[in-house]
């Protein structure tokens, strides 16, 4: 009997492979970090081929780990980076250029021409965004404009465009032999080139874009079958039938299925998700509309996101850029040395900031020096800076939905580190709760993949599947709260107006 669900959670910084069981939980996991590329100040890439390449090493690492075949496995779910873009040749299978990542910000001088008539929030009621380098939209343009000989296979329909769901499953139904070119509406929602009501690709901002619609995947619910695993793979003949990004399938995965549910995600960034129900919210307070989730034929569930660009990134940086840790999980110890932030702030805005500032003049600043800071207070400010940052998006919901988050479920690599998790309570005065199984982005790709084929019968039954771990309650006292905060918004405004046409 095939008792278990294969979860593909391709993210910015590896590619894994995880079964899960009945219950949520996870059998056997396989993993592959792939390498970061910048080839400039602000330009981020991947290879993706280097991604595929890993991505079936790590479906074979998970299945060997568990002693499981093919016919073991019910279905196949994907999750992923969700604003990267991969630009292929059909024909060949070729990428006409390294992935561009989400994090990149080369496309600056596009959103700048694509702002001059309309602002940055030209198309934000239909599309629930602003015009910012984050999204995948202008980085489909810049390919074209700057790739010698993609604008002309494009016009003559030989280009595809995939978010890194799309690749790897063209890929694993067989590629140039058949493969499957499709997304689903949580990926096409942070495009800037789908309408948020008719879930389609939206003629006019394509046309706007010049970005013919031949390159776009179809459209599909999060939770359907989409095709199966080609012949050539380990998992031949398996249907993939969920696709969720990574932001939205980690929602998924706490649960958090109903209007006024919400969690937070610490990863590479982190991106708070408030789930809206079937209602469209624009926000007003610097937060994105986005599609929640949609199951089959059942109406889309939208939401609210909150966006970080840099947080865990910010302990990965010290790690690899400065030497200051050999590896992140170190980062807890070394912020223990002392006892608080000896009066410094770190502002990541190495990509500028996102929400709910969305300036792409910022560059980062560590601010309030003295002679009396050390390694430790600065470790310490580079995590504290994840929980201001935090906080400042969880005011920005609270303004929006007008309904105040009473406490915040959360996931990610970061959750491990207790120290944070204190303070991030401390700092939003409301408790901070983790799950027993803390990859919930993967199994939230599993779950729709699961409901797709029958697996689960239904929400209920996913909702019976989520266990409390850990639950932080908040033990500052609310003038030391202010204190910080206060601090926290002078250190941002530090950061402001850094980039101009003589700075990189």
């Amino acid at each position: 009997m095939t008792d278990y669900i294969l979860a593909i959670d391709q993210g910015t910084t590896s590619s894994r492979a995880i079964i899960f069981d009945r219950a949520g939980s996870i059998v056997s996991t396989g993993q592959l970090e792939h390498e970061q590329i910048f080839p400039q100040a602000g330009w981020v890439e991947h290879d993706p081929k280097e991604i595929w390449d890993n991505t079936r090493e790590v479906i074979g690492q998970a299945l060997s780990k568990a002693n499981l075949t093919r016919h073991d496995i019910r279905a196949i779910g994907i999750t992923n980076q969700r604003e990267t873009a991969v630009v292929w040749d059909k024909t060949t299978g070729v990428p006409v250029y390294n992935a561009i990542v989400w994090q990149d910000t080369r496309t600056q001088p596009i959103v700048d021409r694509l702002a001059a008539d309309g602002g940055v929030e030209r198309f934000k009621t239909r599309v629930g965004l602003p015009l910012a380098t984050y999204f995948s939209g202008t980085k489909i343009v810049w390919i074209l404009e700057n790739v010698e000989g993609a604008r002309a296979k494009a016009d003559a329909g030989d280009l595809l465009f995939g978010t890194t769901d799309s690749w790897v499953l063209w890929n694993l139904t067989g590629g140039v032999d058949g493969g499957v070119h499709a997304t689903d509406v949580t990926n096409a929602s942070r495009t800037l080139l789908m309408d948020l009501e008719t879930l389609q690709w939206d003629d006019e901002i394509l046309a706007i874009f010049d970005v013919p619609k031949s390159m776009l995947p179809s459209i599909r619910s999060s939770s359907e079958v989409y095709g199966t695993a080609h012949t050539s793979s380990l998992l031949r003949e398996v249907p993939i039938a969920g696709i969720l990004g990574d932001q939205q399938a980690a929602t998924f995965g706490q649960a958090a299925f109903d209007q006024g549910e919400a969690k937070n995600t610490y990863g590479t960034g982190n991106f708070l998700i408030f789930n809206t129900g079937t209602e469209i919210v624009h926000s007003k307070n610097g937060l994105l509309t986005t599609v929640g989730y949609k199951l089959g034929d059942d109406a889309p569930h939208y939401a609210l996101e909150g966006s970080i660009a840099v947080t865990g990134a910010l302990v990965q940086w010290m790690r690899d850029n400065l030497g200051m840790i050999s590896s992140a999980s170190e980062i807890e110890a070394l912020a223990k040395t002392v006892d608080d932030n000896g009066g410094a702030y770190f502002v990541p805005a190495f990509s500028g900031l996102f929400a709910p500032y969305w300036r792409s003049d910022a560059r980062g600043a560590l601010v309030g020096l003295t002679r009396f800071v050390n390694r430790g207070h600065i470790a310490r400010a580079a995590l504290e800076a994840t929980a201001f940052q935090t906080r400042e998006v969880i005011d920005a919901v609270n303004a929006d939905s007008g309904v105040p988050l009473t406490e915040i479920k959360v996931d990610g690599g970061m959750i491990a580190n207790n120290l944070l998790m204190q303070f991030q309570a401390d700092i939003l005065g409301v408790p901070v709760v983790r799950p027993v199984v803390a990859e919930t982005t993967a199994l939230g790709a599993a779950y729709a993949a699961g409901l797709a084929v029958g697996f689960w019968a239904g929400l209920d039954e996913l909702r019976t599947n989520w266990q409390e771990d850990s639950r932080w309650t908040p033990q500052m006292d609310s003038t030391e709260r202010n204190r910080q905060l206060r601090n926290w918004k002078k250190a941002v405004t530090k950061t402001f107006g850094w980039v101009d046409e003589d700075v990189l």
